[in-house]
């Protein structure tokens, strides 16, 4: 049982090891924002559902089919949203490779010298 938002991150970052899988949940996150944003502007509120629609389908492809593993959305819905937006951010802002790397070498009790 994981007890705490760190915990879970790292987690999260495990289960996104691949970088196939975290493009995916990249462009749908990115696509399902702006859309999303879109739908607000215009007063269409009610085609959320595809917001949900594109941004789950990407991650999610990336999990069954790249990963091969459960998303942590279905066990950890709240968690999972917020670090999908930190994942994008690092990502966005050229740090989640590394991060991946130290929490990957870190899991497999290397560690990483400067």
């Amino acid at each position: 049982m994981i007890r705490s938002y760190a915990e879970f991150w790292e987690f999260y970052v495990e289960e996104h090891s691949k970088p196939l899988t975290r493009l995916l949940h990249l462009i749908g996150t990115v696509l399902s924002s702006a859309l999303l944003v879109r739908l607000i502007v215009a007063g269409t509120w009610y085609y959320f559902p595809l917001c949900l629609l594109i941004g789950y389908g990407f991650a999610w492809t990336g999990h069954f089919f790249v990963e091969r593993n459960r998303p942590a959305t279905f066990k950890y819905p709240l968690w999972s949203l917020i670090s999908d937006y930190k994942m994008v951010i690092y990502m966005l802002t050229g740090r989640m490779n590394a991060e991946a790397e130290r929490i990957l070498a870190q899991k497999l009790g290397f560690s990483r010298s400067r």
